[in-house]
């Protein structure tokens, strides 16, 4: 089994687990004043999350010394490991595990202290993408590192949201669960066309020409690019079409919302694919 192939599923795992946690983290910061029955389920699936990504960002450390050595004999090496622990990716993937122990810690608990903890953590999360990558060795650094904020963080937030917002969906009274969504709809109207803002701003920044888009680089990002704007139109849907329909629906429309929000997640974790691919394989520059 190739090495890097199982790198980049680590990661792409790795991902998932830890926007995941960070994400809940900020959602239940946010909306606890509407969570009822529901906050508890958000709190322990925050926390799975959190727990989960600690496992995987170590086992993805752990194998950049494989990536190293070109096989999984470089798992073995105590230089090797050292010399993984002291590049980017080190130190990307040390604060990345303080983060999440922060928000694991944070989830454990109940009152508006913690909940802030946990957003502490997110943002110390979000923060560790700054520290490898493309955009931590690129000359315009100055403005990359802004729109990765803005990018990861809002990813962060949707990606969180998202299966919140279903088990709440699940567990709350109708009015409740109206209420929710609509707040919850009220801020992604204006912080999700942000994610394509600084995701395109970046993508124009990367690319030197164009005929980077027939390199691997360049085909994964329109294969993102196509994936994401699928995102945007089930995202517009969920909006206007579902969303205002529980208020008036039955039982058929909230498990049509659920269902859709579900989709969303599966493309969301599909983006995240591409984006560990792209970044843990290949880069821009000819």
């Amino acid at each position: 089994m190739d090495v890097d192939l199982v790198s980049i599923a680590i990661r792409t795992l790795g991902f998932v687990a830890t926007l995941q946690a960070a994400g809940i983290a900020v959602f239940s910061a946010c909306f606890s004043a509407h969570l009822n029955v529901s906050a508890t389920p958000i709190r322990r699936l925050g926390l799975g999350a959190a727990l989960i990504g600690l496992v995987l960002v170590l086992a993805h450390q752990s194998l950049e010394a494989a990536r190293m050595a070109g096989d999984f004999g470089g798992l073995w090496s105590a230089d090797l490991q050292m010399r993984a622990m002291q590049s980017s990716i080190g130190a990307a993937n040390s604060t990345r595990v303080a983060a999440l122990l922060v928000i694991a810690t944070s989830l454990t608990r109940k009152g508006a202290p913690w909940r802030l903890l946990g957003v502490c953590g997110a943002m110390l999360l979000v923060f560790a993408f700054l520290l490898t990558g493309h955009t931590s060795t690129h000359p315009l650094r100055w403005l990359l590192a802004p729109l990765l904020l803005i990018h990861v963080s809002i990813v962060a937030f949707w990606f969180g949201a998202l299966p919140c917002l279903m088990l709440a969906g699940r567990r709350e009274e109708r009015t409740a669960t109206v209420h929710l969504y609509s707040r919850f709809t009220a801020a992604a109207t204006w912080l999700v066309p942000l994610i394509a803002f600084a995701g395109l701003l970046m993508a124009f920044i990367f690319i030197p020409n164009a005929g980077v888009l027939h390199e691997p680089y360049g085909e994964l990002l329109i294969v993102k690019l196509g994936m994401f704007v699928a995102l945007m139109l089930l995202a517009a849907l969920n909006k206007w079409r579902w969303s205002p329909a529980i208020a008036t629906g039955g039982t058929r429309v909230a498990i049509t919302l659920r269902r859709s929000m579900a989709l969303e997640c599966t493309l969301i974790v599909c983006v995240l694919a591409v984006t560990a691919a792209l970044t843990g394989l290949y880069s821009p520059e000819p």
